[in-house]
């Protein structure tokens, strides 16, 4: 059917006039994200912005994309997409075989059991029903400690040890209100009530907390398997013994808790402890070793070979200053998971995010909630990685890195999410 010639120059018209607003409306915010990174906040230090279209892939902006950043907590972004990719929707909790009458049992690396969030007992319920019970706790190549971890933030909430089976998140949690309470309770003797900057001592399990201390405190305890059997036994009321060898029998998993509560604890809280295990649990989902480096081989070699930049990934937290990633490879990761988890899931278990940081509920009336991201901080660093929903109802995929500033972080924050407003309102 031919149009007529009046016709054919409207519809013309129309698609000229449409994508010269669309032309005109992209260099608009080009320009305006331009001018937010020459923002006086962002002076003297580094930073980088890349945004895609999340359906067209289509680069919206970009600007030292390809360049290194330490990514801190971002890390947790790459950590996020392994556990995707290997762990199943309920996380192996335990290994076990029968051998003589005694049940040889191994940890995974699950870090639920009575973690002071998430509290799973899934494996110690049926645990209690079992008979002699022999730990084997030598099937890791994992020290206590990730590589290029501050020495001296042992006593600090944010870096507990890493261990096979971590027991109460590996921390201590004590409070104070006329008398001392410390959980697990086999730590009630070793915590002094002194004004002291130090929670425990750096080499024992020795703990302090202040008479004037009105918050509860979780200090990492340090581990070891003498410990860990201690705690056991505590816990199931029976005898643990320590095996020094697995015997030669099929080895058989239990599965805990749903693995999305665990990501989504991850996320919101940006657990440190939670991030590593859960690259322990991945390695060990692969081979019967836990090591955090062969988990993240694999994941490089086999899911995330096609990265424009490949990083330097070093651990599942970001605690790690030896981290480095491009808001480049951090688009490309967050793709993955667009195109790979519908998108009720995904914005279930990414935070909502504005210039205050991370929060549960949107505060800002005048506007619907628009930024689902996961930020990362570092002393003089922050970053922030995820989606955008704008008002015409596109979703932007966005990496925005900011290293080495010495500004107060709340700036940032707000150069951050002025660039992503406008995004917001004009793209």
């Amino acid at each position: 059917m031919y149009l007529p010639l009046f016709q054919k120059f409207k519809l013309l018209t129309i698609t000229v006039i449409a994508g010269l607003f669309l032309l005109f409306g992209c260099s608009s915010v080009r320009t305006t994200l331009t001018n937010q990174l020459q923002d006086e906040a962002l002076k003297n230090s580094f930073h980088g912005l890349v945004v895609v279209n999340a359906k067209t892939q289509k680069i919206v902006y970009a600007h030292n994309g390809n360049r290194y950043f330490t990514p801190a907590s971002n890390t947790k972004i790459a950590t996020f997409y392994a556990s995707i990719k290997v762990l199943p929707k309920n996380i192996a909790t335990l290994k076990y075989g029968s051998y003589n009458d005694t049940l040889y049992i191994e940890g995974v690396g699950d870090p639920s059991w009575l973690h002071p969030r998430l509290a799973d007992s899934t494996a110690l319920q049926w645990l209690k029903k079992q008979g002699t019970i022999a730990l084997y706790t030598k099937n890791s190549e994992e020290p206590k400690f990730g590589p290029g971890w501050a020495w001296e933030d042992y006593d600090t909430y944010f870096s507990p040890e890493k261990s096979t089976l971590p027991l109460y998140g590996n921390v201590v949690t004590l409070s104070y209100a006329e008398r001392i309470n410390a959980s697990p309770n086999y730590f009630m003797g070793k915590v002094e009530l002194k004004d002291t900057t130090l929670m425990r001592d750096e080499l024992r399990n020795h703990f302090y907390i202040s008479p004037s201390e009105q918050d509860t405190l979780e200090v990492p305890f340090m581990t070891h398997d003498s410990l860990t059997k201690q705690l056991l036994e505590n816990i199931l009321g029976t005898e643990v013994v320590l095996a020094n060898h697995f015997p030669p029998v099929e080895k058989k998993t239990l599965y805990g808790m749903e693995t999305d509560s665990i990501y989504k604890d991850m996320l919101f809280e940006s657990d440190n402890f939670l991030a590593e295990q859960l690259l322990m649990a991945v390695s060990s989902a692969l081979s019967d070793t836990l090591s955090t480096q062969k988990a993240i081989d694999y994941i490089l070699e086999h899911d995330l070979s096609d990265l424009e930049q490949m990083p330097r990934w070093v651990d599942g937290s970001g605690l790690s200053r030896y981290n480095l990633f491009t808001p480049k490879s951090f688009v490309q990761i967050l793709q993955k998971l667009y195109r790979e988890i519908p998108e009720e899931r995904l914005f279930t278990l990414f935070p909502l995010w504005d210039a205050s940081g991370t929060v549960d509920t949107w505060k800002d009336p005048s506007v619907e909630p628009f930024i689902y991201a996961k930020s990362g901080s570092l002393g003089n660093n922050y970053n922030l990685g995820g989606y955008l929903k704008t008002k015409s109802g596109k979703w932007l995929i966005f990496s925005f890195m900011n290293n080495h500033f010495k500004v107060p972080t709340s700036q940032i924050r707000n150069t951050i999410y002025n660039s992503l407003k406008a995004l917001h309102d004009h793209y």
